[in-house]
């Protein structure tokens, strides 16, 4: 990508601006959830941040409090966390 220079307007090539992705899969989340149980917990552990935590569960269709009290998941979300969630590729 070339963008021009702030400082002497020639323009320059510039690869990957930006952040690189975490892509931490859903089931080290989920783990990390039910073991801490809050998400600050989480976000220290994993070194990320709380939004990252809440956008991974709902993105994958999982609420907070069903994944901390261990409750049931449906047939779908079990194999997501089996399988590494569907943020992988992310």
């Amino acid at each position: 990508m070339k963008v021009q220079c702030p400082h002497c307007g020639k323009s320059v090539v510039v690869n990957g601006l930006g952040r690189k992705p975490l892509s931490i899969p859903l089931k080290n989340v989920c783990e990390s959830l039910q073991t801490h149980g809050s998400v600050l917990g989480v976000a220290n552990d994993l070194n990320c941040s709380e939004g990252y935590i809440f956008g991974v569960l709902k993105s994958n269709g999982l609420k907070l409090e069903n994944v901390i009290s261990g409750k049931r998941l449906a047939t779908k979300d079990t194999a997501l966390l089996q399988n590494g969630g569907l943020n992988e590729g992310r």
